[in-house]
């Protein structure tokens, strides 16, 4: 069953022809909820003349009264390059694509009001864009396989539909970087780096400070995953993987392991442990971790965000 179409001066229709501006596909929605992000951005699109982008909320925006609902709002951006005084006046409409009939359920407001995005006000949208227990409802058809569509149209009206797919893999393919560390007693330098592996659609590597690093130095070995060419990322991107940080045991199958839930961004390239152990437990010869002068440090990925964007 929909939403009370009437709720909050809200407009709800059906539709068979898709959004001219953006579409928003969201692959495995469950495990992103599950993250507690609060919010996920896409990447900018232009419509109008101007640049925007989605704010979704898959838990709800609490904030302003969407709890139990999927938020949804049209943010829009690089108001820097506008005038001071800028102002933008635009219709919009956000959609959600009911993937059983193929029809496209239309939110906007249900007075059809002219909205200004302006300094102080640069997003618009619906807190209570449709009920979780509505949208969670197969019957319904907007989440299907753990799928689901979002678009958005801004008006005056210009057939430019981007694509943008983010899509949550759970064990993505050769996910785990190896880090042999041969001579490992005549390291000398502050750090080593693995080689960098393409894991999803990102590139991940390793970085080892065998004698630790900061407060931990001389007391601890120190690991860290890091997401590399970070600084490239489209801004606000964000990459999210959980993953495992190991060092193995080489005698037996007792290794010492971390496990990791985190958002990668260009402001927050790396994560792992200073302490990930001390040195006097790595370097006993009862322990395994160090034989024959090697010793082997992993990165085992097992769910990544990725992001595809098409014409």
């Amino acid at each position: 069953m929909e939403d009370n179409p009437k709720k909050l001066g809200i407009r709800r229709i059906t539709r068979d022809f898709p959004p001219a501006h953006f579409l928003f596909k969201v692959e495995a929605f469950s495990l992103l909820a599950k993250t507690g992000v609060e919010k996920y951005e896409s990447d900018a699109f232009e419509a109008s003349g101007y640049k925007w982008r989605l704010s979704l909320y898959p838990n709800g925006d609490n904030k302003s009264n969407g709890n139990g609902f999927i938020s949804l709002y049209l943010v829009i951006e690089e108001t820097e390059n506008l005038t001071l005084t800028w102002e933008v006046n635009v219709s919009f409409r956000l959609f959600v694509l009911d993937q059983i009939r193929d029809k496209y359920l239309t939110i906007e407001d249900g007075d059809g009001a002219v909205k200004r995005f302006h300094w102080m006000k640069t997003e618009w949208g619906f807190a209570q864009l449709i009920s979780l227990d509505s949208f969670n409802d197969t019957c319904n058809g907007y989440l299907v396989g753990d799928c689901c569509i979002f678009g958005a149209e801004v008006f005056p009206l210009a057939r430019n539909c981007k694509w943008e797919c983010l899509s949550m893999v759970k064990q993505p393919e050769d996910n785990t970087i190896i880090f042999k560390m041969d001579h490992f007693s005549k390291l000398d330098r502050k750090y080593y780096e693995s080689s960098v592996h393409t894991i999803g659609d990102s590139k991940w590597k390793l970085t080892v400070y065998p004698r630790g690093n900061v407060k931990f130095k001389g007391k601890a070995l120190s690991v860290f995953l890091e997401l590399v060419e970070a600084n490239k990322l489209p801004t606000k991107r964000k990459v999210y993987a959980e993953y495992k940080l190991r060092v193995r045991n080489q005698m037996n199958d007792n290794h010492m392991e971390f496990s990791v839930e985190r958002w990668f961004s260009a402001t927050s390239v790396n994560w792992g442990y200073p302490q990930f152990m001390t040195l006097k437990v790595l370097h006993d010869p009862s322990k395994g971790y160090i034989v024959c002068d090697s010793l082997i440090v992993e990165a085992e990925i097992n769910l990544v965000s990725q992001v595809k964007r098409f014409s």
